[in-house]
């Protein structure tokens, strides 16, 4: 059981013990801390939530919606949403912030408070600190029974969200109705249920059939999007015959997708084609985080722009992306970042733009992706102990491979020739990822092997 607090919000494992997992007197604490922060930053007292589908939410959601009331904010929750429709709704409100109420892709115990400011976009890691500190000291003033906050249901913002990628410029309905696409998702039990089939109606699609459908948390499979968890809906696209399968994170923000003969297009490359489709229209530069394929930087430069690396997480991405005025950026676990509708990863613009770029091709999925160069990444993670000293570790291992270029920003990057590997501690569970990737997938799976086992002996 865990309670984690960093730039990707306050997580944690319910039930348990105060302070060690995010029981609900930690849910109130860190609500109240956030909804102080947001008045001392401005005098408008609008707040928009929204939640995943997590059995836990429904709790989750009417103690963070309370505390606000209380501290004098008014509340416009959207009940069952996803993340990026919480982002825009911020927007689309006019509100001082937003909370989306989310674990993203860990199992059905955990739940989080992912924190948004008022452009709808996550908090700085120094914007967090103060929220830590805030709710460390318990410095909270709550209202008078006179002053206490208003409460509004929103049911409309879904709509709104998809309404603007409707419109977005590079999305094209005609050439995706034509198309005739033969579409499966999974929707893994959450939102993803709710979202990407009106998406898909909207696009035109006809023929949708949706797996793990109902929105009750309890997650057919372990609810990230990888391979080894999305077997059933490989086996449903070969034996609907379908063109393609979706899959989603329970909060909608990650996407990847199955190939017609049920192999993976790969998530890694979920952003790279988006990526192709958006610079064969635009030319500008990307960003993707270095724990991502180099594939975008190969895509980048034939289309004649510039690949810029960013530190892990969600913020650098988009702190980076303003920087270097991308025009499409994100990360490798499928994570698209369109900056022109929001800066937030959102799988609903990025099914509309992959669909855009799937029928203007005139391809299958599979021989899509066969126009991308071939990298293999092997995608691992080492379980951290209570006391562990990972910056020990990593000195140690800093030195052992002195002679390589090494690079710190974030964690540790090692590279090797044209293979790298990359070391990192999670900011939302308590382990170190050890990313690797080559030309040849033995090559990757070794690499990564062999800095597991340094950990190991370090440990």
């Amino acid at each position: 059981m865990a309670l984690i607090k960093s730039i990707s919000g306050i997580r944690g494992t319910i039930g348990g013990k105060t302070n060690d997992n995010l029981t609900p007197l930690d849910i109130v604490k860190f609500a109240a801390a956030y909804g102080t922060w947001l008045m001392q930053q401005s005098n408008n007292p609008k707040v928009v939530i929204g939640r995943d589908g997590r059995i836990s939410g429904e709790m989750v959601s009417s103690l963070v919606v309370n505390t606000l009331l209380g501290l004098g904010l008014d509340v416009v929750d959207l009940g069952l949403s996803t993340t990026p429709t919480v982002e825009m709704a911020v927007q689309f409100e006019a509100a001082a912030g937003g909370i989306i109420l989310t674990a993203s892709h860990n199992p059905k115990e955990w739940n989080a408070l992912k924190l948004l400011n008022s452009k709808g976009e996550f908090i700085s890691g120094d914007e967090g600190k103060l929220i830590l500190d805030l709710a460390a000291a318990e410095d909270f003033n709550f209202a008078s029974v006179d002053k206490l906050g208003t409460y509004i249901k929103n049911g409309t913002s879904l709509q709104k969200h998809i309404d603007a990628v409707l419109n977005y410029d590079l999305v094209d309905i005609a050439a995706i109705k034509k198309a005739k696409f033969k579409i499966v998702v999974d929707a893994v039990n959450s939102t993803g249920a709710i979202a990407v089939p009106a998406m898909l109606k909207a696009l035109g699609v006809k023929d949708i059939i949706v797996i793990n459908e109902e929105v009750n948390g309890k997650f057919a499979h372990n609810p990230e999007p990888l391979p080894e968890h999305l077997t059933q809906l490989s086996s449903e696209v070969v034996k609907e015959k379908a063109s393609l399968g979706i899959a989603v994170d329970p909060d909608v923000d990650r996407l990847c997708f199955v190939c017609e003969d049920g192999s993976m297009f790969g998530e890694e490359y979920t952003l790279v084609a988006v990526s192709d489709y958006v610079l064969s229209k635009r030319q500008g530069n990307t960003v993707s985080n270095m724990s991502s394929t180099r594939a975008l930087k190969d895509v980048t430069v034939k289309n004649g722009g510039e690949y810029f690396p960013s530190a892990v997480g969600e913020v650098n991405v988009v702190n980076k992306m303003k920087a270097v005025n991308a025009v499409i950026g994100g990360e490798g676990n499928g994570g698209i970042i369109v900056p022109d509708l929001h800066y937030g990863r959102d799988a609903l613009i990025g099914i509309a733009l992959f669909l855009t770029h799937l029928a203007n091709s005139e391809k299958t999925i599979k021989q899509l992706r066969n126009t991308y160069p071939d990298y293999f990444m092997s995608k691992n993670k080492i379980a951290l102990q209570n006391g562990t000293d990972v910056k020990e570790i990593f000195e140690k291992i800093k030195d052992k491979y002195k002679n390589q270029p090494i690079n710190t920003e974030d964690g540790l990057k090692i590279e090797f020739d044209t293979d790298w590997v990359h070391l990192r501690t999670s900011n939302t569970e308590p382990i170190i990822r050890i990313y690797a990737e080559s030309n040849f997938e033995t090559t990757s799976d070794n690499i990564a092997k062999r800095l597991m086992q340094d950990i190991g002996q370090m440990m």
